[in-house]
Formats: structure tokens, C-alpha cells, sequence
């Protein structure tokens, strides 16, 4: 497996544990209306958006290197 394929395997899960935490926390904020919750739930999916643009930028860099 490339390096490649390894940091875009990385990148993948870790957009879909960010995003889902928020969802998870936003969720959470709604039954506790607990303040703690809603800055989790806020940062964490921001955090996840910013990975799908790295990932897209990520993409079009490398992509005359191939995965193997």
C-alpha cells in the first residue's frame, strides 16, 4: 500500500469519526441542552468540513501519482 492510499484511507476515517462525533453532540446538546455539547458538536463538524476541502485539495495535488 502507498503513501498515497494510506493518508487517504486516514483522511476518510477520520472525516467520517469528526462528523460523526458532531452529529453524536449536536444530538446530545438537544436532549441536555447542555452548552458543552453544542461547542463539541460545532467544532468537531467544522473540523470535518475543513477535511473534505483538504481531502479534495489532497486529491487534485497527488493525482498523477498513482495508488499502488
Amino acid at each position: 500500500m502507498s503513501l498515497k492510499a494510506f493518508h487517504l484511507i486516514f483522511l476518510i476515517a477520520a472525516t467520517l469519526l469528526s462528523l460523526g462525533f458532531g452529529a453524536y453532540s449536536i444530538h446530545q446538546f438537544s436532549q441536555s441542552q447542555s452548552i458543552s455539547y453544542l461547542v463539541m458538536g460545532v467544532l468537531s463538524s467544522l473540523l470535518g468540513f475543513c477535511l473534505v476541502v483538504y481531502g479534495r485539495f489532497f486529491l487534485r495535488k497527488l493525482q498523477h501519482i498513482s495508488f499502488l
